[in-house]
């Protein structure tokens, strides 16, 4: 009765603190609210009812100009009313978007009191699919995991807030990339995996090994970033910050951060897998010693690098398919492709991050082998 209790116990406390800082983390203000270019607008959402394609220029695959559509607006002060919107065309198949009759646009209104001075389409209303897509999601993890599934969700929510609420203000405020991504990953780190365990030196020794494998991916990702000559500027949209404003950001040393920060999931996977198996074996024979128990977690490690190194080259050439089309159907040669910065920025990323990985496991071993072994021995007295 009393271990059920106790889990009963870690269970409650682990949610309470999820919840906390769940609440915490949507209460904190990141400085960029108040944006100039929304002040006076107000969003809302249209239901197109009405489109004019005469002022779009065709040129093959190519569309430009602008469509204009009648929109009745299903929200805020200007609900009910018929408007007139422009959806413009830069030329761009990645970023242009056409409507038709029937569809929910989102759009930004600019007005002053009463008085609407124009109504801009910004793309296609697609936040009540997010949610019930989320809302699917969650209900699955909790049917198929039931209480760990519900602290997975917490730890999902709190992952997404800190890097939207403390991660990216902190580098738009020009705080150190590489400092700051090591906090967050290890708070991340901490927080998931307590979530898994709750107060129990299991915590300790996966965390740990994770932290110890994300600093080796961090300094081998900083050392072959300079070695590669990698400019920051490799990174989707990072010009595009540059011009905004923000020139003084240290591109190259956020290109570093991300390598560590998007491997860190895969190391706190291997490190609570290879903690989990250690755990196990030693209930099983509490009387094994730390080298026994060491051996048994790195031939655990051993069996989940082959898959996990799979894993990350997979993650991160997924959304590269078109771009080796490109280099394939014009008979680029593999040595000019792997030379290209951009492609040599994701072979930086994919190797480090799997090097990571291969000392997670040594590293996460030795840990379960001093720490959980002794926790065993002192039980038998």
């Amino acid at each position: 009765m009393m271990p059920f209790l106790k889990r009963q116990n870690s269970v409650f406390l682990t949610t309470l603190i999820g919840l906390i800082l769940i609440g915490i983390l949507i209460c904190l203000p990141t400085g960029y609210e108040d944006a100039l270019i929304y002040q006076g607008t107000e969003r809302a959402v249209g239901k197109v009812v009405e489109t004019d394609n005469s002022a779009i220029i065709t040129s093959g695959l190519i569309q430009s100009g602008e469509q204009s559509c009648m929109l009745e607006i299903e929200n805020g002060n200007f609900k009910g009313k018929i408007l007139e919107g422009v959806n413009f065309l830069s030329g761009s198949l990645e970023k242009d978007k056409i409507f038709k009759e029937g569809d929910r646009a989102l759009l930004t209104i600019s007005c002053q009191g009463d008085t609407i001075r124009s109504v801009v389409i910004s793309d296609h209303y697609r936040l009540d699919k997010e949610v019930i897509l989320l809302a699917v999601f969650a209900v699955f993890l909790i049917i198929f995991a039931g209480k760990i599934g519900f602290q997975a969700i917490l730890s999902f929510f709190i992952t997404i807030l800190m890097i939207w609420k403390i991660l990216v203000p902190c580098y738009l405020k020009g705080y150190s990339p590489v400092w700051v991504g090591i906090g967050i990953t290890a708070v991340l780190t901490a927080i998931i995996i307590f979530f898994v365990y709750g107060l129990d030196k299991r915590t300790l020794t996966a965390v740990s090994g994770a932290l110890l494998g994300i600093t080796t991916t961090c300094i081998l990702g900083i050392l072959f970033t300079g070695l590669f000559k990698i400019h920051g500027a490799v990174m989707t949209s990072s010009e595009s910050l540059l011009y905004s404003g923000y020139q003084d950001l240290d591109l190259t040393s956020i290109f570093m951060a991300s390598i560590f920060i998007g491997a860190s999931g895969a190391m706190m996977d291997l490190a609570v897998d290879i903690t989990s198996a250690v755990w196990e074996v030693i209930g099983k024979k509490p009387d094994i010693s730390a080298p026994e128990a060491i051996l048994s977690g790195l031939r655990v490690g051993r069996a989940a690098m082959g898959t996990m190194t799979t894993t990350l080259l997979l993650a991160y050439s997924g959304g590269y398919i078109s771009l080796l089309m490109v280099f394939m159907a014009q008979g680029t040669p593999v040595d000019h492709i792997l030379n290209y910065k951009y492609v040599a920025a994701e072979v930086l990323d994919t190797v480090v991050g799997s090097f990571g990985l291969v000392t997670v496991a040594p590293f996460t071993a030795l840990m379960a082998g001093l720490l959980l072994t002794r926790r065993k021995k002192r039980r038998m007295w």
